[in-house]
């Protein structure tokens, strides 16, 4: 991404709204790819994510873009069925601005231009909805803009495949899908089951 690139982050909300509507009560205990994250931190993840995207896609810095995202196990309050559609809109329209993608803004207590930090979130959209839906057994295709933006930050951030930017890169095949390619970068073995 660059300072005149934008990406609509809608479509990529929307599928994770609807992965969101698919996990059963039952479903908030279980693991995710994520060794430290049930199903219930992972959506606390989102939705704390989500908040702290929009404010940095505002330049409404505070508390929410201040906060690293190591400071706490995330979790999922009362209302969150609801609540985590709601701030997933509300980044997607933030994004919409092209003043978002300009400048420079801060987010997980770092500040880095607008462009870059939209393509960090792009990332984290798409990897966690993977994450959330091989957890859940939903059926997940991301968003191919939001794919291609993420690959292309998980890319350019692995510069270290023994350390990766999320952990270990996972070798798969050049061949492979590219879905199956990012999640590689991101640390995560696509084939990873519950």
């Amino acid at each position: 991404m660059t300072a005149t690139t934008t990406l609509d982050l809608g479509p990529q909300t929307r599928i994770l709204t609807a992965l969101v509507a698919g996990v059963r009560d039952e479903q908030l205990a279980d693991g995710t790819p994520c060794p430290d994250y049930a199903v219930h931190h992972m959506l606390g993840h989102l939705s704390g994510l989500a908040t702290a995207f929009r404010d940095a896609a505002r330049k409404d810095l505070g508390v929410t873009t201040d906060t690293s995202p190591e400071a706490a196990v995330p979790d999922i309050g009362p209302g969150w069925r609801e609540q985590l559609p709601e701030v997933l809109d509300e980044l997607a329209d933030a994004w919409r601005d092209p003043a978002a993608w300009i400048g420079m803004t801060r987010a997980g207590g770092v500040d880095l231009p607008g462009a870059v930090a939209g393509a960090v979130v792009a990332d984290e959209l798409v990897i966690h909805g993977w994450d959330l839906a091989r957890a859940t057994g939903q059926e997940y295709d991301p968003d191919p803009d939001a794919l291609r933006a993420a690959y292309g930050f998980l890319l350019a951030a692995a510069d270290d495949p023994d350390r990766g930017i999320f952990g270990p890169v996972v070798l798969v095949p050049d061949d492979a899908p590219l879905l199956d390619r990012a999640l590689g970068l991101s640390g995560r073995d696509p084939g990873w089951k519950p």
